[in-house]
């Protein structure tokens, strides 16, 4: 992403993590990367990821080369981002495994095109850290099981996702997940963010077609 309001043009990417996970070797090699480049701008993004800013759009590609990731396009459109808390592993409060739920969700979604970027959060339980009322998909674990939630915003119109299951395995809500944007991406408008297309199409209506009622 370039910031065309600098004299110099300078460039943001943002190369990840995956769901914030990170490692003593990946934050050596980023280190040693804003080192070299001069980086006047390292960030922790809301959506769990590094926001790297500041160095010219020619550094790019040799930045993300260096990162050993392949170079990211400027405007997806489809997965934008899969928060994820640390879940019953490291929480006292998790109920479900929510890190390993994310990793599923990436590897079913990921590939699914969409209208716009679109934003999945995954909460280990009804605390709902990672704000799953508000993205696009969400999901949220109790002990009977994993809730979802579509067409969430939290953007300038914020909009509380709609419950559509509840009481899901991780298998399930992987493909109750992959149902809900695949009628998504289908029936959306160019451009037209979960929370719109839910307003217009209503949840009854959504409700039936992803889960066949």
């Amino acid at each position: 992403m370039v910031n065309t309001t600098s004299p110099n043009k300078s460039c943001n990417i943002l190369p990840g993590p995956k769901m914030g996970l990170v490692t003593p070797e990946y934050l050596e090699t980023v280190a040693a990367m804003v080192r070299k480049h001069a980086i006047p701008m390292l960030k922790i993004t809301s959506a769990q990821r590094l926001a790297i800013g500041g160095h010219s759009p020619e550094a790019a590609a040799e930045i993300w080369k260096e990162l050993g990731l392949p170079e990211g396009p400027q405007n997806p459109l489809g997965t934008h981002s899969i928060q994820a808390c640390p879940g019953v592993q490291w929480c006292k409060r998790g109920q479900l495994d929510s890190l390993l739920l994310g990793g599923k969700l990436e590897k079913a979604v990921a590939p699914i095109t969409l209208p716009v970027k679109t934003k999945l959060g995954v909460s280990g339980c009804g605390m709902n850290c990672c704000e799953s009322f508000v993205r696009d998909v969400g999901l949220f674990g109790k002990k009977k099981g994993w809730t979802l939630v579509f067409g969430g915003n939290a953007g300038g119109r914020p909009r509380i996702g709609e419950v559509i299951a509840e009481g899901l395995t991780d298998d399930q809500a992987v493909e109750l997940a992959r149902s809900c944007l695949t009628a998504y991406a289908a029936g959306a408008r160019p451009r037209e963010r979960s929370a719109r297309f839910m307003e217009r199409v209503g949840v009854d209506a959504f409700r039936r077609a992803v889960l066949r009622e």
